[in-house]
C-alpha cells in the first residue's frame, strides 16, 4: 500500500495549485478593489448589469464557463488565433490560460465581499472625507479600505479556496499536462478514473484539510461578509 502510494502521488499538482491560487488571488486583490468601489458607489441605472456580469460565475456551470475560454484562446479562432499570430503567445493548455480563466471564474469571490464591506461603513466616514478636501481615491485608500479589512481578507482566502476547489474551467482551459497545468483537482479525477482509489485519498484529504483551514478562517474573520455565498447554495 505504502510503495503504491509513493509511486503515484507527486505534491507537483499541489504546488501548481497554490501556485495558481496564489497568483489568482493577488491579481484579483489589485482588480477587486478599485472594481468593488465603483459598484459599491455606483448610482449608473446599468449598475446591476455590471453586478450581474460580476456575479455570473457563480450560477453558471464551470464547464460553459471553461467551453469559451477554450474557443476564446483557441489558436484557431478571434484573441488565440491574434495572439498567436501576433505575438506566438497561446494561452490553450498554458499555465498563463489558467490564470486569465481562473481571474474571471474567482472574481466574484473577490468583489462581492469587499463591495458589502464598503457598502456597510457609514455614509459619514466618505462624507466627512470629501468635506476635508480628500478626493474619491484618496478616501478611499485612506479613509474607507483601513476601516473594511475584514471585507478584504475574506475575499482574499475565499478567491484562494475557491482557485484551489477549481475543475472544469481548468481542466478545459489547461488539459491537465503534468507539471505544466496539471492541478490537484485534475488529479483527483484522473486517479478515480484509473480506479487508484487509494491515490485520489490522499490528494482528497490535502485539499479537505486546506478547505476546512480556510473556512474556519473566513467565519472567524467575518460572518457578515459571507452572506452572498449563503444566497447562492
Amino acid at each position: 500500500m505504502v510503495m503504491l502510494f509513493l509511486n503515484s502521488f507527486s505534491w507537483a499538482p499541489l504546488l501548481l495549485t497554490g501556485k495558481l491560487a496564489l497568483i489568482t488571488t493577488l491579481i484579483l486583490v489589485v482588480i477587486g478593489i478599485p472594481l468593488s468601489y465603483a459598484l459599491a458607489f455606483s448610482k449608473s441605472k446599468m449598475k446591476p448589469i455590471f453586478e450581474a456580469l460580476v456575479g455570473m460565475p457563480l450560477v453558471l456551470p464551470p464547464t460553459v464557463i471553461g467551453f469559451y475560454f477554450l474557443l476564446l484562446f483557441s489558436p484557431a479562432y478571434g484573441v488565440g488565433k491574434w495572439l498567436k499570430n501576433s505575438f506566438d503567445i497561446q494561452l490553450v493548455f498554458s499555465f498563463s490560460g489558467l490564470v486569465i480563466a481562473s481571474l474571471i471564474y474567482s472574481l466574484p469571490f473577490m468583489v462581492q465581499p469587499i463591495q458589502n464591506g464598503l457598502q456597510s461603513l457609514p455614509k459619514n466616514l466618505h462624507e466627512a472625507s470629501y468635506v476635508l478636501g480628500k478626493s474619491k481615491w484618496q478616501t478611499l485608500w485612506h479613509v474607507l479600505l483601513p476601516n473594511c479589512k475584514k471585507a478584504i481578507v475574506t475575499g482574499m482566502v475565499l478567491t484562494f479556496a475557491h482557485t484551489i476547489g477549481e475543475f472544469g474551467v481548468v481542466l478545459m482551459v489547461g488539459g491537465s499536462i503534468p507539471n505544466k497545468t496539471q492541478v490537484a483537482s485534475s488529479v483527483i479525477y484522473e486517479q478515480v478514473e484509473a480506479l487508484n482509489y487509494d491515490a485520489a485519498h490522499q490528494y482528497s484529504a490535502i485539499l479537505l484539510l486546506i478547505s476546512f483551514v480556510i473556512l474556519v478562517l473566513v467565519y472567524s474573520w467575518s460572518k457578515n461578509n459571507i452572506g452572498f455565498l449563503k444566497r447562492t447554495n
